[in-house]
């Protein structure tokens, strides 16, 4: 860095302990999340515990522990979940932790405008010679808190990528710097199974030469991924991406050159992978990560021509009402960019949804497509919004259907063993046989 940055720099730089002393009780602290969340910091405070009282955190996607939210904590710690993970679900559930329900193109308004935190942490790549560091694989709702929060921790981490686009900040827009270099938390593919790679085949064959696709992580994206090196010209807008899009873009399958918006970049909000995707996204100028609020706003995908999202689900009703983030009156996960994703495709001239999902779980002993869904549970993509639902079995085109037509297209691609079942709840509610 030049003399005057490194002034800067030097100036802001202190330990974890030193950082983490300017949260007052009764702070609302926002952390950042996934693979880029700021572990360093969050040891400090834990080790720590004991100097703090009522700090309440906000945060999404954990992929290791969440010790906010354990009762040996009380008193010291609270612990709110925008996205319910692994680790927080049982505090959830027990009342330790909270959860707050968001439409994620929402989520920084309304940090800023309801929440309202004083304090910011988040993890930053060390800075280049101008003083410039980029958040990494995260900048979603994150990136926006360095713009009002009073107080602004950075961990600044060689293994943090340098992503470009909405990513990159200054060190002089932080309050503290902490060096802490550790390697990120990776999520690793898993092998596909036959029922995944059934699934990534239906979903493949809506996708067409020159669509612009999102894409979440896990199996079927991945096993959709699997099915998409044939074809051409297609772009990418996703809120997130893992490591199952690296060869399709270095194999120019996916080259963004059709987009309206944003040509020739690929254009996300956070990444979810291993190091293979993050050495790709470092320092890639056809890779930009964005603000979750110009990535997932609907009028943003609206202007994308041919936009097909995909998005997977837990249950899905006779009348086509999906359910993703919760089991019963258990919250699983968060409402996320699904519904983001399924209105501005339906905005996006040619553009179609698709909501993807094993015909059934737990080994086949559990239907997920059920006549009404469980006691307890949150609808989060409603019937009127539902386009394509897809599962090994078959595609079911839900849009512009009746209530019996939709059944009928539901029972026929649900998993045989329990397509009788669904057959007399049918009968049961229109009082004819659907067959």
């Amino acid at each position: 860095m030049n003399t005057k940055n490194q002034d800067i720099y030097n100036k802001l730089l202190v330990s974890a302990e030193e950082a983490i002393s300017h949260i007052n009780d009764g702070d609302t602290v926002i952390l950042d999340m996934g693979c880029c969340e700021a572990r360093g910091i969050e040891r400090a405070l834990v080790e720590n515990y004991e100097k703090f009282r009522d700090v309440e955190f906000y945060q999404m996607i954990v992929c290791g522990p969440t010790p906010f939210a354990e009762e040996q904590y009380k008193g010291h710690f609270k612990y709110n979940s925008l996205f319910a993970s692994a680790s927080n679900r049982k505090a959830i559930a027990s009342g330790y932790a909270d959860y707050t329900p968001c439409f994620f193109y929402e989520m920084p308004e309304v940090i800023r405008d309801i929440i309202k935190p004083r304090v910011s942490i988040c993890s930053v790549c060390p800075p280049d010679e101008n003083g410039y560091v980029s958040l990494g694989a995260n900048v979603d709702y994150i990136g926006s808190t360095i713009d009002y929060c009073e107080v602004k921790i950075a961990q600044v981490n060689k293994y943090v990528p340098r992503t470009l686009g909405g990513a990159v900040r200054h060190i002089s827009e932080f309050t503290h710097l902490v060096e802490i270099d550790e390697e990120l938390p990776e999520v690793p593919t898993i092998p596909l199974t036959d029922v995944e790679k059934a699934i990534g085949k239906n979903c493949a064959s809506l996708i067409n030469d020159g669509d612009c696709i999102q894409l979440g992580i896990g199996g079927i994206p991945n096993a959709i991924c699997a099915e998409l090196a044939h074809k051409k010209d297609l772009g990418l807008h996703s809120e997130m991406v893992g490591d199952g899009v690296v060869d399709l873009i270095k194999s120019g399958v996916i080259n963004n050159s059709k987009k309206n918006i944003d040509r020739d970049k690929t254009v996300v909000s956070f990444l979810f992978g291993t190091k293979k995707l993050f050495d790709f996204i470092d320092n890639n100028p056809e890779v930009e990560v964005n603000p979750i609020e110009i990535v997932n706003h609907p009028l943003t995908i609206a202007q994308i021509d041919n936009f097909v999202s995909v998005n997977s689900c837990v249950q899905v009703d006779l009348m086509g009402q999906v359910v993703s983030d919760s089991v019963g009156y258990n919250q699983i996960s968060g409402v996320g960019g699904q519904v983001d994703f399924v209105r501005g495709a339906a905005l996006s001239k040619g553009g179609r949804s698709i909501i993807a999902m094993p015909s059934a779980a737990k080994g086949g002993t559990i239907s997920k497509i059920v006549p009404v869904i469980d006691e307890g549970a949150a609808v989060t993509t409603s019937r009127n919004d539902v386009d394509y639902i897809i599962t090994e079995y078959g595609i079911a085109r839900l849009k512009g259907l009746s209530l019996k037509e939709r059944a009928k297209a539901l029972i026929n691609i649900a998993h045989p063993n329990f397509r009788d079942e669904l057959a007399l709840a049918y009968e049961k509610r229109f009082h004819q046989k659907p067959f």
